[in-house]
C-alpha cells in the first residue's frame, strides 16, 4: 500500500509540474481592490501551495479531534 501511495504522489507531482511549466503566459488576477499581473505558472504554483497547506491543516485538525474522541471512548 505504501508503494501505491508513493507512485500516486509521484504521478500527481509530475502532472502538477508539467501543468505549471506549460502555462507561462501572463494573466491578470484580481484580489479585492488590487490587480496583479503574473505568469500563469506562478499563479498555479501559488494555488497548489495554498491547497497543499489547507490539506495539511485539515489533516492535522482532524487527527486531534479523532484522538480526543477515542480517549473518551466514544
Amino acid at each position: 500500500m505504501t508503494k501505491l501511495k508513493l507512485i500516486v504522489l509521484l504521478v500527481l507531482s509530475v502532472l502538477a509540474i508539467v501543468l505549471v511549466l506549460q502555462n507561462t503566459q501572463a494573466v491578470e488576477t484580481k484580489l479585492f481592490f488590487v490587480t496583479i499581473t503574473m505568469p500563469c505558472a506562478a499563479l498555479l504554483g501559488l494555488t497548489l501551495l495554498i491547497g497543499f497547506a489547507c490539506g495539511i491543516l485539515a489533516a492535522l485538525g482532524g487527527s486531534k479531534k479523532r484522538k480526543t474522541q477515542t480517549e473518551l471512548g466514544t
